[in-house]
This record gives structure tokens, sequence and C-alpha cells, in this order.
């Protein structure tokens, strides 16, 4: 393994580290109905658990509505027990054949929670990076350290691990205000 494939395989597991917290982002309800705040639900259904949009059809017909119209009938009550014990704060409604979840208008005491979780989910992005860096690093002090790479290659190579690093966490910090600025809004 070169410098060359620890950066390339550094930099790809960072951009999905940035990925998951961004979809870890998009479930966080901000007052309009969006079908990603539920898709990643995973229901007990069928023995296995398994993710709410391989189950149902998910639509956002109105601002504050989300209809989950499930592909069979007889699993509404778990999909309903999935969505009680998820951190959404929505009682489902069904009529036995799609669910409805009427999406509350947010209070500031929730919004400033909701803010508190945002900036959680961020630092663990960041921390996720942190650890993919150190890893990276050790693997090419293992090149030096072996006589497989020249001492000046090795610190080439931190320098680009770290600007790879700097890049994404300025990828968080822009994830985290788009989303704080969704959530203050009115």
């Amino acid at each position: 393994m070169t410098v060359k494939d620890i950066m390339r395989e550094s930099e790809e597991k960072m951009k999905k580290a940035l990925e998951a917290m961004q979809r870890e982002f998009s479930e966080i309800s901000t007052g309009r109905a969006n079908p990603n705040m539920v898709e990643g639900l995973r229901v007990d259904c069928y023995g296995n658990p398994m993710l709410l949009k391989q189950l149902a059809s998910i639509t956002a017909p109105e601002a504050r509505l989300l209809l989950i119209q499930p592909w069979d009938a007889s699993i509404i009550p778990e999909i309903e027990k999935a969505i009680s014990k998820s951190n959404l704060g929505i009682a489902p409604v069904n009529d036995s054949k799609v669910i409805r979840l009427s999406i509350p208008q947010l209070s500031k005491e929730r919004r400033q929670e909701l803010i508190k979780t945002v900036k959680g989910l961020a630092e663990d992005g960041k921390i996720s990076l942190r650890t993919i860096r150190r890893d990276a690093k050790e693997a090419v002090d293992k090149l030096e350290k072996n006589k497989l790479i020249p001492e000046d290659e090795k610190f080439r190579g931190h320098d680009s691990l770290q600007k790879i690093m700097d890049s994404y966490i300025q990828k968080v910090d822009q994830s985290l205000s788009g989303k704080e600025k969704e959530l203050t809004e009115f």
C-alpha cells in the first residue's frame, strides 16, 4: 500500500462519515413534512428489522403531513411501534390502509433541543473524521518505519491528510450551520 492509496481510502471513509451525518440531519424534523424524517426508521417485521422506505410509500401531500402507505397493510402496527419508539415525538394515526403523521409546529424549546441534538451529531461526525485521520496517519508512519517510504514522504502524507481533514471539517460546519438555520426559521 502506498501513501496515495492511504489518502484515497481515508478520503472515501471521510466522505461516507459526512454522508452518514447528513443523513441523520435529514431525519430531524424542522417543522415541515419531509419523507427523509421517517425513511430510515427500522421496523421489526417478518422477523427482521427493515427500513420503512423498503416497506411503504412515503409522501408529503401537505407542508405538515406525511402519508405512509405500506405495501402490506398487516404491518401497520409494527410501523406505528417504530414511529412511537423514534425520537420524532409524533403520534401516528391510521385508517387501516395508511398512516398519517401530522407534523406539529415546533415550539421554541423544541427548536433549541433539536439544535443541541444537531450540534451533537456534528461533533460525532468530527470525531469520526479524526479517527479516520489518526488511522491513516498511523498507516503512513508504519510505511516509514518499515522503510517503505522516506521520511519526507511521510511528512507530505501528513500534510495532505490534514488538508483533506480540514476540507471535511469545513463541510461538517457548513451542514451544521445550514441545519441550524432551517431549525431557527419560523
